[in-house]
């Protein structure tokens, strides 16, 4: 059992369609998932572009949105401490500044990131970081 730091992409992917081998992980894993609060407005901002892109109907995908809700223990970014937000933010800022708070996460609770964005994965890599998940 590992202990993941879950990015916005990943729950995304997992809202794609009424199968999805991402959200069947998530759901049946016994992985630990961990992502910041950050990750609830992410949603909420991407809502219409979700739904867009999901083959499920509406009502399905806010349903497989609650199971995998679920799953993920949310962290408030005021318990991430202010020099990982600085050094996450640090690593971040000419990739994806939006990212820094999974990075910051990462940074403090030592897990690996979960993430399928590769200009993230390697920019961050040029940098230095490297504690991903490999799926």
């Amino acid at each position: 059992m590992k202990k993941v730091i879950i990015d916005s992409n990943i729950v995304f992917s997992a809202l794609r369609g009424k199968s999805s081998l991402t959200r069947d992980k998530i759901l049946n894993s016994q992985d630990k998932y961990y992502a910041p609060n950050f990750l609830i407005g992410e949603i909420f901002k991407h809502k219409e572009r979700i739904l867009k892109k999901s083959k499920a109907s509406e009502e399905e995908t806010l349903e497989y949105l609650l199971k995998i809700l679920s799953r993920i223990k949310f962290i408030s970014e005021d318990s991430i401490s202010t020099g990982n937000f600085i050094a996450a933010y640090r690593l971040c800022k000419d990739i994806d500044e939006e990212d820094t708070p999974f990075i910051a996460l990462s940074l403090e609770l030592e897990y690996e990131l979960w993430t399928r964005d590769e200009k993230l994965k390697s920019g961050l890599t040029k940098k230095g970081f490297n504690n991903f998940y490999e799926e």
